[in-house]
């Protein structure tokens, strides 16, 4: 049999201690996959593995994860510490420089400088993988990368974060609050003691900010795309969503369009029955529209064993002499990414509005759409219980009432602009709510 790929690892939290415990298990079935042994043969950490199961024992432990990286005793740096600077970064360029290859779970290192990293592995010509850095266990780049031929792209969208579909999942189903779903996924190891990263669509913002790149030939450009969070989605909202024959998921979007490419994250209404909308808990879910086929990939999207075996399936890959472009092509003709304004944007629109009970505010509302070109699909209206502007009576002048507006495809600037009116007149008792309707 060849000679074995050597592999020095940094970081032995829950993915990292769960790839060590693969290659250690299953060492003869990933043998004859590569067709040469893979074996660790050193590694780096600041702490104790995450699995106090794991045996280390045997495999050398290297003072940090730079000098791991330039180690001549390994071939491939595996680095699974996270973040997107050092040590990290300069871990990874330590390894490139030593003709070392790297495989990477890193989402924030790849969205920040995969480019001028896979431009580093090239010119030292040392392979570069990073399947495990969107959507866990599901091989969404490969997919992308290498698996649909000379199909031409037009949309990448999904559920790209758990821990927002878990939330979002556990408010519909069990009729609670955003609070209290948070502090459940919390103490159940979903969410971070600090979500502002996953509930705050960054998470997912690095990840469609990858397959964006991957999917249209351009260079990582993360700051380009427009976020919001799920912060702010009701109870009332996912219930009214649900009469209406919707989701709300979070999604990450990225359009081909005529003004260039549009990446946004944001709360989305999917139709109940497609694939997205019925994806639930803690699953992430990828759809791919070309023309040649659309097609969508579901599976876990974190955790220590779906997340490793994106790992091992490029260390695999690597062993076995597999080599690709890390971003499908040559990182010197990724073009820059033409950015489409969200103001452009264009869908349908749920807006809810806290209408306050006085005469003429339906009519205020209809004229500032109508001013807009804005048309309704449907409206559904029902009695809020608070009533900000006084009274007992839900019937009383200034009782709020809560109007759900569902538009016909329009645009995000039209829409805006009306809100911004319709605020001024004074008819409203809280901040307008919107969320696009994306068709399945």
């Amino acid at each position: 049999m060849a000679e074995p790929l050597k592999l020095g690892l940094a970081g032995l939290g829950t993915v990292g201690s769960a790839t060590v415990r693969m290659l250690m298990r299953s060492k003869d079935e990933l043998a004859a996959r590569a067709g040469r042994p893979i074996e660790l043969k050193a590694y780096a950490s600041k702490d104790p593995p995450r699995d106090n199961t794991i045996d280390l024992s045997n495999i050398r432990k290297v003072d940090g994860p730079v000098a791991l990286a330039a180690d001549p005793e390994i071939d491939v740096f595996v680095e699974l510490m996270g973040g997107a600077g050092d040590p990290a970064k300069s871990s990874v360029e330590a390894a490139f420089n030593a003709g070392h290859g790297v495989v990477t779970a890193n989402k924030a290192l790849i969205a920040k400088h995969g480019v001028q990293l896979a431009k580093l592995a090239e010119q030292k010509n040392a392979p570069f993988s990073f399947e495990a850095a969107v959507a866990g266990g599901i091989p969404v780049i490969k997919t992308l990368r290498e698996g649909l031929g000379g199909a031409h792209i037009s949309r990448v969208y999904g559920i790209l974060n758990g821990t927002c579909n878990y939330i979002l999942t556990q408010m519909l189903k069990e009729k609670r609050s955003f609070a209290d779903c948070l502090k459940e996924a919390q103490k159940l190891g979903y969410a971070e003691a600090d979500p502002t990263f996953d509930i705050g669509g960054f998470d997912t913002a690095h990840k469609i900010a990858i397959l964006t790149s991957i999917a249209f030939g351009t260079e990582v450009d993360a700051d380009a795309i427009y976020i919001e969070g799920i912060e702010s989605i009701t109870l009332a909202d996912l219930e009214a969503a649900d009469d209406l024959g919707y989701r709300v998921k979070l999604l990450g979007v990225a359009t081909r369009n005529e003004s260039g490419i549009e990446q946004r994250v944001h709360p989305t209404m999917v139709p109940k029955g497609s694939v997205i909308g019925e994806i639930d808990g803690v699953l992430n879910g990828v759809a791919i529209d070309s023309d040649m086929m659309g097609l969508t990939l579901v599976g876990p999207g974190a955790g220590g064993d779906a997340t490793s075996s994106a790992v091992v399936a490029d260390i695999v890959d690597l062993a076995a002499g597999r080599r690709v472009h890390p971003f499908g092509r040559p990182a010197a003709k990724l073009k820059k990414l033409a950015r489409a304004p969200m103001q452009r944007h264009e869908g349908g629109y749920y807006i809810r509005l806290a209408a306050i009970d006085k005469p003429g505010t339906a009519a205020t509302i209809a004229r500032r759409m109508a001013d807009e070109n804005i048309s309704l699909e449907s409206i559904m209206q029902h009695r809020k219980a608070s009533r900000p502007h006084g009274g007992d009576d839900p019937k009383s002048a200034g009782a709020a009432a809560s109007v759900v507006l569902i538009t016909y495809a329009t645009s995000e600037d039209a829409v805006r602009r009306a809100l911004a009116v319709i605020e001024k007149e004074g008819v409203l008792a809280e901040k307008p709510q919107v969320i696009r309707i994306e068709k399945s």
